[in-house]
């Protein structure tokens, strides 16, 4: 039981808190429609945290709660190819007084920083960020984007300060 709690305990750590801010201020958009920001958004590429380093067909769904500040996060994708395992993680987002920054709870009672840096105006893309620069979401309304969007969401998340050595673009199947 030691032994598991330790681990556990390692992982948080890890995820949460071993890391420096970078002295550059991360960008954040200035509105978001809550209401319009729930539902799904597919991973086209990451920094992944641990439980995703290889993840196929990633789809993040976020419901929001009665109360308008607390969001039910489901993930879920294959480990290791298409037709793998599917693995589903469940969490919990808290809405700031800021829409565009969250704290995202995995394992109480953690919470980690997610903030929205890109939202573009028809909602159908995004870069959820963190200030230490450690992880990075890229993700779509739809599992494929097309090259030259890739490129330019690319662009942004490097001007980010990210280390793109580290950038996975996540296999979609294509759905049409």
């Amino acid at each position: 039981m030691k032994l598991r709690l330790g681990l556990v305990c390692a992982l948080t750590a890890g995820l949460f808190g071993c890391s420096t801010t970078p002295t550059q201020e991360l960008p954040k958009v200035n509105y978001v429609d809550v209401d319009r920001y729930m539902g799904d958004w597919y991973v086209i590429a990451h920094i992944p945290i641990f439980v995703e380093k290889n993840a196929f067909n990633a789809v993040e769904t976020y419901t929001l709660k009665e109360d308008g500040k607390e969001v039910q996060v489901h993930y879920e994708f294959n480990e290791g190819g298409y037709d793998k395992e599917l693995k589903t993680y469940k969490s919990k987002g808290f809405i700031s007084d800021d829409p565009a920054l969250w704290q995202i709870q995995f394992i109480w009672p953690f919470k980690a920083d997610y903030q929205i840096s890109y939202l573009s105006e028809d909602y159908s893309t995004v870069i959820v960020a963190r200030p230490s620069r450690d992880y990075v979401w890229l993700m779509s309304r739809n599992p494929q984007m097309d090259d030259a969007t890739y490129e330019s969401m690319k662009t942004k998340i490097e001007e980010m300060g990210y280390d793109m050595t580290q950038l996975r673009r996540v296999p979609h199947l294509d759905k049409e």
